[in-house]
């Protein structure tokens, strides 16, 4: 009996692709209201009448209709809390049947042949996104939670928070998430990741598809990856393994129905030929022409079940304008006539295909009638016909054969596992389900009753939406850039200041970070751009770096400005030279750079990056997953040499600096403010050392933030082309004239 789950959240906003219901529009002056048959809308359609304040959704077509037709619609959705979004039939076939089923579904199935050459549409998918999040927008209300469905709608949650900053978004994938060598062969693969990572909870239904994606966010946006989650952006997004369950109780329900059982009765006939079993989509995924080619195999090679056993397979028509699935349907018809030609007979035929949907009860009639179910896709995110079929099974009776391939595989370990690849053992575990023992069927099926009655769809629901309810709500507000009026503020008190003490961090600030230190080369824009602002009146600029004093000099050493290298361990003024108080590093350095180039030797595309007084490891060109690995054993390799010694490790963007105690950017702040009374201080920084520097600044100084991740600065910028145009701003911009008689600043000890 199932149990009543209770979630302590707000008002829930269910959104998928399609409503639960579909609008049939045959006239301008005839339309009706029927229930989908998808198997998403089926699996949320209990969900939503428990917890759902509205289901946002593409209703069907309805641009035959006239408008009274259609204000007479919109009415009836209303009334069932349905809110739908209109899309016009060219935009549905580009956004729906070319992007998201030509290109998403089967590369997420790991069938990249089945890609057309040319992707596109890419477009369509976006607008078709954004007219979801319009909708949404339109519906939501503070406080209400957003439990976003499925591939059609990757882009939908980062689209909704850009509309709505306080919401809380939940996303579930309900298909596989591919490993992240087929993810990164797709176009738009970073804009489709960024767009789900708006959410603040992702569910997947296994661990493998979790662990897929969060290799995935690290490969290809760097984002920092943990066992449950990805921090991206200045945000934390939990991940969640959350195995979606089917509606036991009323399956059980209605497999106990008088007509459901007389319906059992006469498929069944004098028992004497048994039933296998399949139910499916007609879907390449779903396997079945290797499902045919095995039990051709079967009857091959134990002729004991010819005329003694019958295949039913429905198939339910899908996407019957795409090519690729005219095709599948041809390739099933070809092997069912073949194995008519050869094992039927006048009283026998071997396989009953049914082409067309059937009823609920007529299809828990069939799970009920059955003696095997073939549950056998080369692909599937969960599969729950699988748990269907074991719902349906009051009797405790029946065998389940079941891919490994689909994710219900996880969960269902008394199912009869195969490989569908392998045609042999998919035949004889047929042969063997056929043959299988009373007492081991019944015991198979209870315990696989056990787990599908205590974790059904309701508690799935429950699961996700009290782990998101338990999710800080994300502060996208306080991490994204300022607002344009802002930084026009700041460049009207920057041109206001009679002085200013510009201080700019080098690395993902001026310049981008690149996959090696050498690649970080500063172009000619932004050497002429630092000319500009040193020779503007009572301008006084400072590049502050964690960079070698020998780069700094290399790279910068023409300019009219101060360099400060190593975090402020060495410091130079505009046309002075180098001087520094070199801490002792005796006690640590050559062991630790031993130990760093044994790990760059482990790691390849790492290296070690040497300096005065302090050491280096970047892995930014080295594999992603590997390099993180790596990373955090030389932390703890580190943190164990280290212990007692006056050094600290610093964790940055793919790099780990080993450097003296004492030795960060504020020093030189320090150093600056003594000589510099009365100045406006204004620093620009990307990362954590920057941080130092913030700390550091006289109040009322200008702290401007490059980047997404979190910092102290009240000012923000999204990324290094926003700091270029700032720094433009300021070199172009004629203020009122300045004091021309600058005071160089004290040289920083």
């Amino acid at each position: 009996m199932a149990i009543g789950y209770r979630v302590r959240v707000t008002q829930v906003l269910l959104v998928s692709n399609r409503l639960p219901v579909r609008v049939v529009s045959s006239t301008e002056c005839a339309a009706r209201i029927e229930p989908s048959t998808g198997g998403l809308a089926t699996g949320l359609r209990a969900t939503h009448e428990r917890l759902g304040r509205v289901w946002i959704g593409w209703p069907g077509d309805l641009s035959r209709a006239d408008e009274g037709v259609r204000r007479e619609i919109e009415h009836e959705l209303s009334e069932r809390r349905l809110g739908p979004v209109h899309l016009a039939p060219d935009l549905v076939k580009r956004f729906y049947e070319s992007f998201s089923n030509g290109v998403l579904w089967p590369l997420f199935h790991y069938l990249p042949y089945a890609l057309p050459f040319d992707v596109a549409d890419f477009d369509a998918y976006e607008e078709a996104n954004e007219r979801f999040a319009e909708v949404v927008a339109r519906w939501w209300q503070e406080g209400d939670t957003v439990w976003v469905h499925d591939y059609q709608l990757l882009l939908l949650p980062q689209k909704i928070r850009d509309r709505c900053p306080g919401a809380r978004i939940g996303f579930f994938l309900h298909i596989p998430f591919p490993s992240s060598e087929v993810f990164r062969t797709l176009p738009h693969r970073e804009a489709l990741l960024r767009g789900v990572l708006g959410a603040d909870l992702i569910g997947f239904h296994t661990t493998a598809y979790l662990r897929h994606f969060a290799s995935t966010a690290l490969h290809l946006l760097g984002g920092r990856t943990d066992i449950d989650r990805v921090s991206y952006e200045g945000r934390e997004i939990r991940l969640g393994v959350f195995p979606m369950g089917v509606d036991a109780q009323e399956i059980g329900a209605t497999a106990a129905d008088l007509a459901v059982e007389s319906e059992v009765s006469d498929i069944r006939g004098d028992g004497s030929v048994r039933i296998l079993l399949g139910i499916d989509r007609l879907d390449y995924t779903k396997g079945i022409p290797r499902r045919l080619l095995a039990f051709e195999r079967m009857l091959e090679r134990h002729p004991e079940h010819r005329e003694s056993v019958r295949f039913v397979q429905v198939a339910v028509p899908s996407r019957e304008d795409v090519s690729a699935y005219q095709a599948y349907r041809s390739q099933a018809d070809e092997l069912i006539g073949r194995i008519h030609g050869a094992f039927a007979t006048p009283r026998w035929v071997p396989v009953h295909w049914l082409y067309r949907a059937l009823s609920h009860e007529a299809v828990v009639a069939l799970y009920r009638a059955a003696d095997v179910m073939l549950v056998t896709p080369i692909r599937d995110g969960m599969n729950l016909v699988a748990k269907e079929f074991v719902a349906a099974r009051t009797d405790g009776d029946g065998v389940l054969v079941l891919s490994e391939f689909a994710g219900a595989a996880a969960e269902l370990a008394e199912a009869v596992h195969i490989n569908p690849f392998d045609v042999e053992a998919t035949a004889e575990a047929y042969h063997r389900a056929l043959t299988m023992e009373p007492t081991e069927r019944r015991r198979r099926m209870q315990a696989l009753r056990r787990r599908v009655l205590s974790y059904d769809v309701h508690r799935w629901t429950a699961d996700f939406l009290s782990t998101l309810a338990s999710v800080e709500a994300s502060r996208e507000i306080e991490t994204r850039p300022s607002p344009p009026e802002k930084i026009a503020g700041v460049i009207r008190r920057i041109e206001d200041s009679d002085r200013v003490l510009l201080i700019l961090d080098y690395d993902g600030t001026l310049v981008p970070l690149r996959r090696t230190p050498e690649l970080a080369a500063p172009d000619h824009e932004i050497l002429d751009l630092l000319h500009r602002l040193a020779a503007t009146p009572g301008f006084e600029v400072h590049v502050l770096s964690g960079r070698s004093r020998e780069v700094m000099e290399d790279w910068l050493g023409e300019l009219p400005v101060g360099l400060h290298a190593e975090h402020g361990l060495w410091s130079r003024l505009a046309g002075g030279s180098w001087c520094s108080d070199l801490p002792n590093t005796a006690s640590w350095y050559d062991r630790v750079l031993a130990m760093l180039e044994g790990f760059s030797a482990r790691t390849q595309g790492s290296l070690v990056e040497k300096k005065s007084a302090s050491l280096a490891w970047h892995w930014r060109a080295a594999d992603a997953e590997f390099g993180a690995i790596q990373a955090k054993d030389l932390q703890l390799h580190l943190n164990s040499l280290l212990s007692n010694l006056p050094v600290e490790v610093l964790v940055g963007d793919r790099v780990i600096e080993v450097r003296p105690h004492g030795v960060h950017k504020g020093r030189v702040i320090d150093s600056l403010r003594s000589d510099a009374a009365g100045a406006l201080f204004v620093a620009l920084g990307d990362d954590r050392t920057d941080e130092d520097t913030f700390a550091a600044l006289p109040e009322g100084a200008i702290a401007i933030h490059v980047g997404a991740s979190p910092s102290r600065a009240g000012v923000r910028l999204a990324d290094v082309p926003a700091a270029r145009r700032l720094l433009r701003d300021l070199a172009g911009s004629t203020g009122r004239e300045r004091d021309p008689k600058r005071r160089p600043g004290r040289r920083p000890g």
